[in-house]
């Protein structure tokens, strides 16, 4: 126990808050879990970063999203894990590391595997102590004992295990397939390494001539270079125009191959000519066609994006000179009859930014409809088998990716990265897969390719937990997860592949609940991006404002799975709550000191304003514990944030100090209790939000324990909830903010004086109120206070109603009566104008018939509105003028 020794400086400073005080929490061990069997686990592992750079401020949301989560369970007695870990990222991280070699003067080729490797490790550890910095400037109670790397040599252990296991069930194959290929870093590309932009392109239309009879076929295409790997002519079987040329020949212009006019359903009638060329080799849907037809592959491309020997007399051109020639050939010759302007989706290298290739690779596949089906089979099991996807809608876009899922290509011509467990026999050609070489090792050959980064992160939530030993300790203690925290654009990439592996080969679902949340947006609501210039870096922010600002913003900002959007007026009004509260913890301290954690005493006699600030805590827990459980933090916080603000700050703490400047020792010492409690309980609720400012508050608290990370989390009291104080408490609230809402109308300051008759419904109102008089007269700044239910109406005096009771305040004494007639009738000579003006409006037929029924509906609410000020100043002129 360590009791409060000094107070709070005079002024909030979140760099001096937060200078140090992450090391304290490291030093202590807060954040390790102990794996305890007192305790139940509870496991959030973090979605590893890139090691390509920065976090953005997206990462900060989520991590911030999961801190909360696991500060609040360890808090409520979990052993909770907050697993760290970072992502070898593949292609990201090779890209980078080549651009830098590039700088150099250098290549990958240059320096040869095992040197390039050397060099990508040395960037990994480099940017691995960035992230562990803004980790910590972010405040992440990670548990850095346990930090993983998806390229350690456990997780490659399980990587291997997962392949080789997949490929002796025939899960995992090799075979030729449409993929996507970046020929500038001539490797395959993951759906999600794909960005697609609107790109101004052409359609080409053609004819292609029929082999035996006079006239042609039309067809139109966006890349006439592909052409030259036609194999086919497809038209619908039902399509009248072409039933009778089903089977015939064309001949392929330029190329002079014969190729077969073929009838399938997927050609859309209504599209163009309704026939299309098909060219198996370069196009997925082609592809699947030529599967069908038993179409020959023909492929006229280089992985580097030039033209191949197949491609003839345009062998060695880049695809895009090709285009052009072939189009100035197709033109002369007459097959080329008219080029059409047109905006089409066109898939760019997330990395590179060249335009990718529909492109026939051999590759590695995963075989996923089995694998799929069980995980869609998942779903429909009771809740404590499935996973629950926050907000509920998502778990519709999941089960839709799933549904709709293609054999996934999971190898990579990378050097960076998980590699693939496959050999290939010097002589005989022979493939031998295994988590070891084979004995005779001299005459085999290791496939060069790795694997798709995915593919390691798909084990993630089990592979950190030492899978595959399943009698692990730790494994068996923290598996399966209990969240995970993500955005909804990686369902389909990420969390869909993490819960089918799970269900392969661990038998049940990785985590219980997926928490979803959206993107951070502009103040515009537009998508962050370098173009734009308009991306936030979150250090920035927090350099300004402070972590704790920054995290509260964002994790009350949205509902789960909406986007949020970055706005600095709203980061300024978190720093302002902060502030606030860090005043009222000041008035706090100032009042307690010399206080310790055995003098707080709750059971004494406690006024109305002490039973209901209790109350009002309960309430406050009770909402807050509602909320966070079904992962609303923007409710939990909105509670929070009233009950400090207006509740504790704005009322209690101005109500204690009647107590705590008068003579009663005992009231004082009740209230000094009542008001360590409740700062102590609120430090305890935001410590998730904010962890720092909540930490250095706290510590100068009476308390018992080294740190609030480990301080128990708040629970309702019923012994200290009164409902009947509460009502008390508002009624007296409702009479100060009244009478202060009539003093602001009447221009009458705080400090002047009034007259204030109290007219109750009942005796027992009157005595509730007649016991509060010192409150009253305090805050209503009172030269006579009359409670009663015989209160007569004076003539003159301004009047509120409030449940149970009527106030008036005489006129007399209040406003000069002849200058607020004056003003009144000024202001009444408006509003007849403007009553006049809009019913004038609403009287025309043709505003009314014409304008948007948008605009005509705010022109009426602005009469009713003009109207009922109009019929008030009428009331008021006529009570002042008798």
């Amino acid at each position: 126990m360590e009791d409060n020794q000094t107070n709070l400086p005079p002024k909030y400073d979140p760099t001096a808050v937060e200078k140090d005080r992450y090391q304290f929490w490291l030093d202590g061990k807060f954040f390790e879990a102990t794996r305890s069997t007192d305790k139940k686990p509870f496991t959030i592992v973090i979605p590893p970063p890139n090691v390509t750079g920065k976090l953005h401020i997206g990462h900060a949301w989520d991590t911030t999203l999961q801190d909360i989560i696991t500060r609040m369970k360890r808090m409520q007695g979990y052993d909770a894990l907050y697993l760290p870990g970072m992502d070898h990222a593949g292609i990201a991280t090779q890209a980078k590391v080549e651009a830098k070699l590039r700088e150099q003067g250098q290549s990958r080729y240059d320096l040869g595997r095992e040197k390039f490797l050397a060099t990508a490790w040395d960037w990994k550890e480099e940017y691995a102590g960035f992230i562990r910095a803004q980790w910590e400037k972010l405040g992440l109670g990670l548990d850095y004992s346990r930090e993983r790397f998806t390229l350690d040599e456990g997780l490659s252990e399980a990587v291997k295990e997962v392949f080789v296991t997949l490929y002796e069930k025939g899960l995992i194959y090799r075979g030729e397939y449409i993929i996507n290929w970046d020929p500038a870093t001539q490797t395959a590309l993951s759906d999600i390494e794909v960005i697609h932009e609107e790109v101004k392109g052409h359609f080409y239309h053609m004819r292609y001539p029929l082999k035996d009879d006079e006239g042609s076929i039309e067809i139109a295409t966006t890349r006439p270079e592909t052409m030259l790997g036609d194999t086919a002519v497809a038209v619908h079987p039902e399509d009248d125009r072409y039933k009778h040329v089903i089977g015939k020949k064309v001949i392929l212009p330029i190329v002079g191959r014969e190729i077969e006019i073929v009838a399938d359903d997927y050609v859309d009638m209504e599209f163009g000519s309704g026939a299309v060329k098909i060219t198996p080799a370069h196009d997925p849907n082609d592809f699947e066609i030529g599967n069908r037809h038993n179409l020959e592959r023909i492929l006229v491309m280089r992985e580097d994006g030039t033209m191949n020997d197949k491609a003839g007399k345009y062998a060695g051109m880049d695809r895009f000179e090709c285009r052009k020639q072939i189009v100035k050939d197709l033109q002369e010759e007459g097959i080329l009859f008219a080029i059409e302007e047109h905006m089409h989706s066109v898939g760019h290298s997330e990395r590179s930014g060249a335009v990718v290739e529909p492109y026939l690779s051999t590759q590695w596949f995963v075989n996923m409809q089995p694998l799929a089906d069980v995980a869609i089979d998942l779903q429909q099991q009771a809740d404590d088998k499935k996973v629950h996807f926050v907000p509920e809608r998502f778990e519709t876009n999941y089960l839709r990716w799933m549904e709709n899922t293609r054999d996934w290509c999971i190898s990579r011509q990378l050097w960076w990265g998980h590699r693939i467990p496959a050999w290939y026999h010097k002589e005989t050609g022979e493939v031998y897969v295994g988590k070891e070489a084979p004995v005779d090792e001299e005459n085999w050959q290791q496939d060069s390719d790795v694997l798709d980064t995915w593919f390691s992160s798909a084990l993630w939530p089990f592979s950190t937990l030492q899978w595959p030993d399943t009698a692990h300790e730790e494994f068996k203690h923290f598996f399966p997860t209990n969240v995970l925290v993500t955005g909804y654009d990686i369902i389909g990439f990420w969390v869909s592949r993490m819960i089918f592996q799970s269900l392969e080969f661990n038998g049940e679902r990785p985590f219980k609940d997926v928490l979803i949340h959206g993107l951070v947006r502009d103040a515009e609501g537009r998508k962050m991006s370098k173009s734009l210039g308009n991306g936030v870096d979150p250090m920035d922010v927090i350099d300004q404002y402070g972590a704790d600002a920054l995290r509260y913003f964002l994790a009350t900002g949205s509902t789960p799975g909406q986007d949020l959007r970055f706005q600095y007026e709203k980061i300024e009004a978190t720093w302002n709550f902060i502030n606030k509260i860090w005043n009222a913890s000041r008035f706090v301290l100032m009042n307690i000191e010399g206080f310790r954690y055995e003098d707080i005493d709750l059971s004494g006699d406690k006024s109305v304003a002490d039973k209901w600030i209790l109350t009002r805590l309960n309430e406050t827990i009770e909402q807050v514990n509602k909320h966070t459980d079904r992962y609303d933090f923007g409710e939990a916080g909105r509670h929070l944030y009233n009950f400090i603000w207006d509740d504790f700050c704005d009322w209690y703490i101005e109500m204690a100090k009647l107590p705590l400047y008068g003579e009663d020792e005992t009231a004082k010492t009740t209230t000094r209790s009542i008001l360590a409690y409740v700062l102590d309980q609120i430090m305890r609720m935001l410590h998730p939000f904010m962890p720092f400012v909540t930490e250095e508050i706290w510590q100068h608290l009476p308390h018992q324990g080294d740190s609030i990370t480990l301080a128990t989390w708040p629970v309702v009291r019923d012994e200290l909830h009164d409902q009947q104080a509460a009502e008390e408490m508002n009624r007296l609230i409702a009479i100060i903010r009244s009478v202060r809402n009539i003093r602001a109308e009447v221009d009458t300051p705080m400090s002047k004086q009034i007259v204030l008759l109290v007219k109750t419904n009942n005796e027992g109102i009157a005595t509730q109120l007649e016991n509060n008089r010192p409150y009253l007269e305090r805050f209503c700044n009172t030269s006579s206070l009359t409670i009663g239910t015989d209160v007569a109406s004076p003539e003159k005096a301004m009047s509120a109603v409030i449940t149970g009771a009527e106030l008036y305040l005489p006129i007399e004494g209040l406003i000069d009566i002849d200058k607020e007639i004056e003003r009144l009738k000024g202001e009444l000579e408006k509003l007849n104008k403007e009553v006049e003006r809009v019913q004038k409006k609403l009287s025309n037929e043709g505003f009314v018939s014409k304008a948007p029924e948008k605009v005509v509906e705010e022109e009426r609410q602005k009469e009713k509105d003009y109207l009922d000020k109009r019929a008030k100043i009428q009331e008021r002129l006529q009570e002042l003028q008798g």
